[in-house]
């Protein structure tokens, strides 16, 4: 990591970091308000009031800075301490990736941790820091876990996206449009179960790739409810915010849940299971944080990535939708399918994928704690950070940059292509940026590359299917998928019928999928 952004106090910077040692060292602005009622506040605000972007962006307009001091969510009853040092650009947000910096233990969901009867009594790898001696074991057990799949990845992620266009289009069929949030749930509980467990779900006591997502689902709601607002107008805000960011939400309401999914795995993916107990994890140890690796890194993580990319995707528009096309038809032809050298050539996919992880990281925070007096330097000032402090990024305004990234609010499709691959080090989403990788030593995703290598593989199946789609709403990104070159040829063939006097009609195949009927008069 680069110490050109920043600095311990008592680092004498060298030449490569002397332009921002020269920034004028400025104290911290903004205020946590009085004790209780100050966090209170900020809570309703957040939520409520201003939502999450206005929330950051009113305060960066009201103190001139993007380093500032305020309360995070949820505060009282659940956390101790709310109370953040907020870095929100692109140059002061790194320091929550330099663990020799700051503290990662018991931060993955901020200034709060659900108890741990959510994942067997066991403090799970995401909330260790590096420094404690589990981390190492475990963090290196999943990374070999991934690396000796890796021969999976593309075959059997193409073969659940196979069922997942199946059902979408039979709901088209069947319904005018396709839910694609829920369809997409089970084919990721089903991608995920069959990579980890080398079985299908349904050959367990969960009955069906829905039920297991919805298993998930509940699981991951309640751990997460205290970061979450429902946004249902028949709820007024008040009983909302009472009922999930002020108590937690009792384990024991998903304890039969967490126990199917666990037994799933216990038994279906025993050949892990018995590898980790040859490098010395306990094996419910070992199960529980695999069924947290699935659940909540692997499974939440498609469950709100996948919708946002074929979001972003959709929205762009019939222009970018020719070219991605054209890219990969004409690349997966060449190469004889959809391999790793065929996705590595589509320069334009890889473009998209990074623009919608710039644009709408799948994690929007990051917090770390100061294990010593650092220096922080914005754009325009230095700050200094006390030790103990809590550091809070909010990763989708680092990302949107506008001192990094031109028209950054704007989805631009091909930001990455050639020379703009050089603003990848910018892009941060897997609790690093795009161009590390993860080790033992950092916090970084372990499986950072493959959502890389899924998400490419989701838009070239896409495009190998349709021309263009769009997307519509907000809470469930109804997908409309277009058949455009379906029906623009059924229109030009009723045309050319037209004029060639053969009396065509349109009629529909299962009653949705138009065709043309002619009736040819007979020769003289």
């Amino acid at each position: 990591m680069s110490s050109s952004f920043y600095s311990p106090v008592n680092h004498h910077p060298s030449s490569d970091d002397s332009q921002s040692s020269k920034l004028p060292l400025q104290n911290i602005p903004g205020n946590y308000g009085l004790p209780f009622l100050g966090p209170i506040k900020d809570r309703l605000a957040y939520f409520y009031k201003q939502g999450q972007d206005e929330f950051f962006r009113t305060r960066i307009q009201k103190y001139q800075s993007t380093v500032f001091r305020t309360n995070m969510p949820p505060g009282p009853f659940m956390a101790s301490n709310p109370k953040v040092i907020a870095v929100l650009d692109a140059i002061s947000f790194p320091i929550l990736f330099d663990t020799s910096k700051v503290e990662k233990k018991n931060v993955l969901d901020g200034t709060y941790m659900p108890s741990t009867s959510f994942t067997g009594g066991y403090r799970v790898c995401a909330f260790l820091d590096p420094s404690e001696p589990d981390h190492a074991i475990l963090k290196s057990f999943f990374l070999s876990i991934l690396a000796a799949r890796h021969n999976k990845f593309i075959p059997l992620f193409r073969s659940c996206m196979s069922e997942l266009f199946t059902n979408i289009e039979n709901d088209i069929s069947n319904k005018g449009k396709a839910d694609f949030n829920t369809l997409n749930d089970s084919m990721s509980f089903d991608f995920v179960f069959q990579l980890f467990c080398n079985s299908k779900p349904t050959d367990t006591k969960i009955r069906s790739v829905s039920d297991g997502a919805k298993l998930f689902t509940k699981w991951l709601f309640f751990q997460l409810a205290p970061l979450i607002t429902l946004g249902l107008p028949a709820v007024p805000n008040f009983l909302e915010d009472l009922l999930l960011h002020t108590f937690p939400l009792p384990q024991f309401l998903v304890k039969s849940d967490y126990k199917k999914l666990y037994d799933a795995f216990y038994v279906s993916a025993s050949s892990i299971l018995d590898e980790a107990e040859k490098i010395g994890i306990k094996r419910d140890e070992a199960c529980h944080n695999l069924v947290f690796l699935a659940g909540f890194n692997a499974f939440g993580g498609m469950k709100a990535w996948f919708p946002a990319l074929i979001k972003w995707v959709g929205t762009a528009g019939e222009s970018l939708h020719r070219r991605l096309a054209d890219e990969i038809r004409t690349v997966v032809k060449s190469e004889g399918g959809v391999t790793l050298s065929a996705l590595n050539k589509m320069s334009l996919t890889k473009s998209v994928v990074y623009e919608a992880l710039r644009i709408e990281p799948p994690v929007p925070y990051q917090y770390g704690k100061a294990k010593q007096d650092v220096v922080v330097h914005s754009h325009d000032a230095a700050f200094q950070i006390k030790k103990g402090d809590m550091i809070f990024g909010y990763q989708p305004f680092a990302t949107k940059d506008p001192k990094v990234f031109k028209n950054p609010e704007e989805f631009v499709g091909d930001r990455f292509v050639g020379e703009g691959e050089k603003l990848l080090k910018y892009v941060y989403w897997s609790n690093g940026r795009e161009l590390d990788d993860p080790t033992v030593e950092n916090k970084q995703c372990p499986a950072k590359e493959l959502v890389v290598l899924l998400s490419r593989v989701m838009v070239t199946e896409f495009f190998l299917r349709y021309d263009t789609f769009t997307v519509e709403g907000h809470a469930f990104w109804h997908l409309f998928m277009g058949f455009n070159s379906y029906f623009a040829n059924t229109y030009l063939m009723f045309c050319r019928a037209q004029q060639r006097g053969w009396d065509p009609k349109v009629v529909h195949f299962m009653g949705f999928f138009p065709y043309v009927k002619i009736q040819k008069p007979k020769a003289q």
